[in-house]
């Protein structure tokens, strides 16, 4: 049968057939949807862990055990993996592991571009890459067959477009690894424990393992030249095959699906076939370098831009730029009136319930060092309420840093539940462990939000659909030693501006957790009632606009003394927070008549 199929998808279509047994994750763009579409399949365990070094310890435990396993992430999880993906590489396992690092050419939900293919060469293990999603299937397929041959952990790079678009794939059937039958957990003390003694045992072996498998790139099936015309030779792969494909269709291409190691005689061989040798791939220039080390005559990055995701048209105007195609091909861009298009820019949603947090910062201006989710969209005007942020779980450690380096100012650290999970936790516990006055909000909308609502430890909801325990915040947090802890509601703004102000006294560690579960969640969808603006009593003072909700407008009727515009609310996107009815003096706000209030 053949289906349509994402990237994604036939990932995890691939993993399934491939008889994997367990999967662990942690949620990233845009590799969320490889585990909750494996997830569905029967015969397979899978989960969301509390972060990526995590997940990657839970299938190389799998795989210790003799099932087959998949840990998949985002690039930048991968940083966050990268103790236990070296280990890995040095340990091997009893059965097939497959690591998916999903990059994200121009960032399009990152704080960076990366190229994961250089963790492969780092960690001295094999790296595929597919390019279309029938290979995306296919290479997680034969990545398990490659881990068990060579003993080894296989990285499986992806790109956005490989992960998000879709293309016909062939379906087959779920091949069981094994005999199905658990066997006792192996005793390999010298293969397994990397004390320093056993680990410098294991480096001849991974170096000779890389060696050979070096060899077997040479005939990798999915290692394939395509002859064309030899005036000019393509070497590339992954998306960028599409996008070189058709701008360059009468070429000669080698595409590769293992891009690391490189299979340097079929190279060398493509090469001699060719006039002009040039490699077309995204972000660094991983397969030029390698080629160029070979000792021959090639060019990429000198032609082909090194930031940002390619696509056929940038492909094409490089190409004319140097001289590889003629003006003629150039394909103008269709003009469009962008004064007819409305400006769509990241907003936090009506009713976040973020938003009243960012609101009491702003007014106390003070330094707020942000963190990786949908709060970090409180750095937007008119909120101005973050002023750094880095990577998960960073917050808490910033502004730790910043007041040991003798700021004068009180430090907000602000991270949402699952970071606090994924890495806010020894941050704090540093943080209490060396006394410093930090005051941390815990943003608490009961999920894992911006990439698509997923469970975390703090709700207790599995990827499988279980409900199982949830561990609570303040609990945890007196825990770890910090002894000023107050939970409030997250809409209360009165509240929140109280307990920080009391904190900023403090000259201790103090958390302030805001709880409200996400304003998309059908628990809270079902107590949506918009609220109105009674025109009568609304002067256009503009503090209702101060906290940047969407469905807070200005009206074309102006207030007769103080000619400013007067406030409309939009009920079609009003959730009713209430955040702008606390901050009205004029009590101008309400609920519609005959709603119910939250």
């Amino acid at each position: 049968m053949i289906k349509m199929l994402s990237g994604n998808e036939a990932v995890a279509r691939g993993a399934w057939e491939a008889g994997v047994a367990v999967a662990s994750a942690y949620p990233g763009t845009p590799s969320t949807e490889i585990l909750e579409n494996f997830a569905r399949y029967p015969n397979v365990y899978a989960e969301w862990a509390s972060n990526e070094k995590v997940a990657l310890d839970v299938a190389i435990g799998a795989a210790y055990a003799g099932k087959r396993a998949l840990a998949t992430m985002k690039h930048v999880g991968l940083n966050v993996a990268a103790d236990s993906f070296m280990y890995a590489a040095y340990t091997g396992a009893e059965a097939g592991l497959v690591v998916v690092s999903a990059d994200d050419p121009a960032m399009h939900s990152s704080q960076n571009e990366q190229d994961n293919r250089t963790f492969a060469k780092f960690a001295r293990v094999p790296c595929l890459e597919p390019s279309d999603s029938q290979q995306a299937k296919d290479l997680t397929i034969a990545a398990f067959g490659l881990s068990e041959r060579f003993d080894t952990p296989v990285l499986l790079r992806l790109t956005t477009r490989i992960c998000h678009s879709q293309s016909a794939v062939e379906l087959g059937e779920r091949v069981e690894a094994g005999d199905g039958v658990p066997k006792p957990f192996v005793r390999n003390i010298p293969k397994y424990v990397m004390v320093p003694g056993n680990a410098i045992k294991r480096h001849p072996v991974i170096e000779q393992r890389i060696l050979d498998i070096a060899k077997l790139a040479e005939t990798f099936p999915y290692n394939v030249i395509e002859p064309g015309d030899r005036a000019l030779g393509i070497i590339t792969a992954g998306i960028a095959y599409q996008y070189a494909k058709e701008v360059f269709p009468t070429a000669s291409i080698l595409r590769l699906g293992m891009t690391w190691p490189l299979p340097q005689g079929l190279i060398k061989q493509f090469a001699a076939s060719v006039d002009r040798l040039i490699v077309i791939e995204e972000l660094d220039p991983f397969i030029e370098e390698a080629v160029r080390l070979m000792g021959l005559q090639v060019e990429g990055k000198s032609i082909f831009p090194l930031l940002g995701e390619l696509d056929p048209r940038v492909v094409r105007e490089s190409a004319i730029a140097a001289g590889l195609l003629s003006a003629e091909a150039h394909v103008p861009l269709p003009q469009l009136d962008s004064l007819k298009l409305p400006p769509r820019p990241p907003v936090l949603c009506p009713g976040c319930p973020h938003r009243s947090s960012f609101y009491v910062l702003n007014k106390l201006k003070v330094p707020v060092n942000g963190d990786i989710g949908c709060y970090t969209l409180g750095l937007l005007h008119p909120l101005n309420a973050i002023h750094t942020t880095g990577c998960m779980g960073a917050s808490i450690g910033v502004a730790h840093g910043a007041v040991k380096a003798g700021s004068p100012e009180r430090h907000v650290a602000v991270l949402g539940d699952s970071t606090f999970f994924h890495s806010g936790i020894p941050a704090l516990a540093n943080v209490v462990y060396n006394n410093s006055p930090v005051i941390t909000i815990i943003m608490d909308n009961r999920v894992t939000g911006m990439t698509g609502h997923q469970g975390n430890p703090a709700n207790g909801q599995t990827l499988q659909g279980r409900q199982n325990q949830e561990i609570e915040l303040e609990p945890l947090v007196r825990a770890l030693g910090v002894r000023h802890v107050q939970t409030v509601e997250a809409f209360d703004v009165k509240t929140i501006e109280k307990v920080l102000k009391e904190y900023m006294a403090l000259d201790e560690p103090s958390v302030l957790i805001t709880r409200e579960p996400c304003a998309l969640l059908p628990e809270a969808r079902k107590r949506w009632v918009p609220l109105e603006v009674l025109a009568e009593k609304c002067n256009g003072c503009t503090l209702c606009f101060r906290i940047g909700c969407p469905a807070i407008l200005k009206s074309d009727e102006l207030d007769e003394r103080m000619q400013r515009p007067k406030a409309l609310i939009d009920a079609g996107l009003c959730t009713g927070c209430e955040v702008c009815a606390q901050l009205c003096p004029r009590d101008a706000i309400t609920f519609r008549p005959q709603a119910e209030p939250l």
